[in-house]
């Protein structure tokens, strides 16, 4: 019996890797086409170098391969989390800022924001399957904006769009190593399958 809920487990988390997964490169792709629109709608340079902005997690990590299942989906969590804020920021400065006038960013930026939550409740559920549910949301808000000017905001939202970028595909690799079977589920996944 016990075996069976070992495979089950292995099978639901495997199969949430999966749907990650595709999610991942889906809202990457559509990150990428949103980056182009947002520098061309807001008349940037698409080389111009943002220094790293306040609130935004870097994907980059060292000793990657030395994380645990459970820390590469807290860290993600936590990342998906401050993205979803930070985009929901950028979603009503843009409003703001332009009106009606560029409803096709806001409808962009609309669309990767549902993404974003769409996969940080994705994230969630693999806590949950995990045996560990998801910490709270303290601290997911965004750093207050330090009365910054519309180009400085500009460029912070750059920041935030070409992380995110990044991130979906930090998320692609952690998804795809937690979706390998660990080496003591793979003797069971056989005793289940065999007759």
């Amino acid at each position: 019996m016990a075996a069976a809920d070992n495979t089950s487990a292995a099978l639901r988390r495997r199969d949430l890797c999966s749907r990650g997964i595709r999610l991942a490169g889906k809202m990457r792709s559509d990150v990428i086409d949103l980056l182009d629109t947002y520098v061309e709608r807001q008349g940037l340079d698409a080389s111009a170098s943002v220094a790293s902005v306040e609130g935004v997690p870097a994907a980059a990590v060292e000793r990657w391969d030395e994380q645990t299942g459970t820390q590469r989906l807290l860290e993600n969590l936590a990342a998906y989390r401050a993205f979803r804020a930070l985009l929901a920021q950028m979603l009503e400065e843009q409003q703001e800022q332009l009106g009606e006038a560029d409803a096709a960013l806001g409808r962009a930026l609309a669309a990767v924001l549902l993404q974003v939550s769409a996969f940080t409740y994705h994230l969630e559920e693999l806590l949950r399957l995990e045996s560990r549910g998801p910490p709270s949301e303290e601290g997911a808000e965004p750093p207050p904006a330090a009365h910054l000017s519309l180009f400085e905001r500009k460029l912070r939202g750059l920041g935030v769009l070409r992380e995110l970028a990044q991130w979906a595909v930090r998320s692609t690799r952690d998804l795809r190593q937690l979706a390998k079977p660990s080496p003591g589920s793979s003797s069971a996944a056989s005793l289940a399958e065999s007759p």
